[in-house]
């Protein structure tokens, strides 16, 4: 009896441990089971992300393309092609903030299996190219928490996002912290612009940290 409670005994210690080593690392760093995870499902979507710029445009939006003489217009209808044939937990796109050492794929989705791969498309917000507010969320402190700095994203600094047609880089104007249930951040406004989102406070789903930047420039891709 007393050979079993001590080995019990040492087992307690070593889960111990092992749950105080998990918290320290969590407030320092991240949720690091969570961490593997995601980094696991980032090198599947960068692969996935890879076949989708190398596809071929189907020959009726190629004609249709060919239809539409100004950049912009066709940079629209492009988002609109990819944004029809995006499917919840699916790469669109590559999302790049220098400041903060950020560079993940994007997926479609904000639902919870779709945040658990990376940063997600809000589906009711249109695709960079397509005129109005791209709205993408993401974690903080679980699942690679690509947004936990989003708080060090400072106005004037550049954020980038990668498509199969284009690039586009927006201009960081204003963050602010809101009420969850703020869904106006995501509304058209006169201008094409990005906004970012996540859980705010650290460790809290209280509020959330809204980071707002205008298009600067567009560029499509040959």
């Amino acid at each position: 009896m007393r050979s079993l409670l001590r080995s019990l005994g040492g087992v307690l210690v070593v889960a111990g441990a092992i749950l105080v080593a998990d918290a320290g690392l969590t407030v320092l760093w991240q949720e690091p089971v969570s961490a593997v995870y995601a980094r696991l499902e980032q090198d599947k979507l960068n692969r996935q992300l890879a076949q989708l710029d190398e596809q071929r445009t189907p020959p009726v939006e190629r004609r249709a393309l060919a239809r539409l003489p100004a950049p912009a217009r066709r940079l629209a209808f492009a988002a609109r092609a990819l944004d029809r044939r995006a499917r919840p937990g699916r790469p669109v796109g590559r999302i790049r903030i220098p400041a903060i050492g950020l560079n993940r794929v994007v997926v479609d989705g904000t639902d919870g299996a779709s945040l658990r791969t990376g940063p997600g498309h809000y589906p009711a917000t249109p695709l960079p190219g397509a005129h109005g507010t791209v709205a993408i969320a993401g974690h903080r402190t679980t699942y690679g928490a690509p947004f936990r700095r989003i708080d060090r994203i400072r106005p004037g600094q550049t954020i980038t996002v990668d498509m199969p047609y284009g690039r586009f880089a927006y201009r960081v104007e204003r963050t602010r912290v809101v009420a969850p249930t703020a869904t106006w951040v995501t509304q058209r406004v006169s201008y094409d612009r990005l906004v970012l989102s996540a859980c705010h406070p650290l460790y809290s789903a209280a509020e959330r940290i809204v980071v707002f930047a205008r298009l600067v420039r567009a560029t499509a891709r040959s």
